[in-house]
């Protein structure tokens, strides 16, 4: 049976392209490279080296507290490891997961075999059950708890090993180049769990025998139990920008700056459908700017498969977490 933190359906993306076309990239040593900034509400930072090469991370809000939490971790024995996490009703259950998967991961990889499949299956098993027992200690003083929730999407780049684990409504994509011509191809990792697919329904009216109203059709949408209204595959950038577009505006550019490229492009969309200006609708405030887009956080990951092969890679520690809170 799905707990709290698991049930309800998410609206969030990273992005896991492959390194573009030699002299695209421009090189992470340079100051410009490694900016981070803010602009309202949006904030980045904009390349980064890590374990598994380099990183470009972005994050613009939407709602009157941004509900969407990131976090990358890149030190050995590890490796890199990503997280994306879309919170629904509230923050709780996304600074739950994101505080504590990780630590949960790490935990379950102390092994002689590091990561693997069943490690990161236990380390989201342990995060659940701790935001379970949370909400059981927490019910009688704060009983609104129970009705929030979140998507998780984790990406671990282990020695020479991508592990994609998701739960929600999230999407990770990898671009690489395919044939002799330098083209990119769009290659989508995971599968969103949504309650507009008819297997999902089935899944969770199984999972919940004693509640025929587990999933209904409300105002022509689906919804789970009432809390969560769903009626598209992604919200976020997703709901802006299809996988093929996604990896080609990482791959015709220079890497610095690739998650913040993404989201202006996905903002420049969500305007031309309101037909107005990119321009007018950055001067929107957040609340009202939800009913424009939705929170959208964005990673893109480079992987540099010769310092992964060399294990040069080694030396470079990093940490980072969403910086776009207020």
């Amino acid at each position: 049976m799905l707990g709290p933190l698991l049930r309800f359906l998410s609206a969030c993306g990273a992005v896991w392209p492959s390194p573009p076309a030699p002299g695209a990239a421009a090189a992470s040593g340079d100051a410009s490279a490694n900016s981070e900034g803010r602009d309202g509400l949006l904030w980045w930072r904009d390349l980064a080296r890590c374990h598994a090469g380099d990183v470009s991370v972005a994050v613009a809000q939407a709602n009157q507290v941004l509900e969407d939490q990131c976090r990358l971790e890149s030190t050995p024995p590890l490796g890199t490891v990503v997280g994306v996490f879309d919170g629904h009703a509230g923050t709780d259950a996304a600074r739950f997961a994101c505080d504590h998967l990780f630590p949960n991961l790490r935990e379950a990889s102390s092994g002689p075999q590091g990561v693997t499949v069943e490690a990161i299956r236990e380390a989201f098993l342990a995060t659940e059950e701790g935001f379970v027992a949370l909400v059981s200690r927490m019910w009688e003083a704060q009983p609104e708890i129970a009705t929030v929730g979140t998507c998780c999407l984790v990406g671990v780049v282990h020695h020479r090993t991508l592990f994609v684990a998701n739960l929600g409504d999230s999407r990770a994509v990898l671009g690489r180049k395919v044939g002799r011509t330098g083209q990119i191809a769009a290659e989508q990792l995971s599968s969103e769990h949504n309650a507009s697919e008819e297997a999902v329904r089935n899944e969770l009216m199984a999972q919940h025998p004693d509640d025929p109203q587990i999933v209904a059709v409300k105002h022509g949408v689906w919804r789970v139990k009432g809390i969560i209204q769903v009626s598209r595959s992604i919200d976020g950038l997703w709901e802006h920008l299809s996988n093929q577009e996604a990896v080609e505006i990482v791959h015709n550019h220079q890497q610095a700056g690739s998650a913040r490229r993404l989201i202006k492009a996905a903002l420049q969309e969500a305007a031309r459908k309101r037909e107005m200006r990119y321009s007018d609708l950055t001067k929107i405030d957040k609340k009202v700017r939800r009913h424009f887009h939705d929170d959208i956080t964005v990673i893109v990951l480079f992987i540099n498969y010769d310092l992964l092969v060399k294990g040069a890679a080694q030396e470079q520690s990093l940490s980072i977490r969403c910086a776009l809170d207020y």
